[in-house]
């Protein structure tokens, strides 16, 4: 666990937290001991959704960027 959170940059404790509460990136146990692992790619997949999530990152989600009518039909629940 130690390792995944260095390469996404978090604290053990922080994706300690997430795997409990099944917010964070997939992970399962191995071995007799059940230590906890991540596989790089699952990490990388689960970092590109959260990219997707994020509308600063996928244009599609940023509501300046949508036409006029359907801005305002947002900001005013037509």
């Amino acid at each position: 666990m130690r390792d995944a959170a260095e390469y996404l940059g978090l604290s053990p404790h922080t994706l300690y937290v997430w795997r409990h509460r099944r917010q964070g990136p997939p992970s399962f146990r191995m071995g007799p001991r059940g230590r906890v692992m991540y596989r790089r790619e699952a990490l990388d997949a689960w970092v590109r959704e959260q990219e997707q999530a994020d509308s600063r990152s996928n244009e599609a989600l940023n509501p300046l960027l949508a036409p006029r009518q359907e801005r305002t039909a947002r900001l005013t629940g037509a």
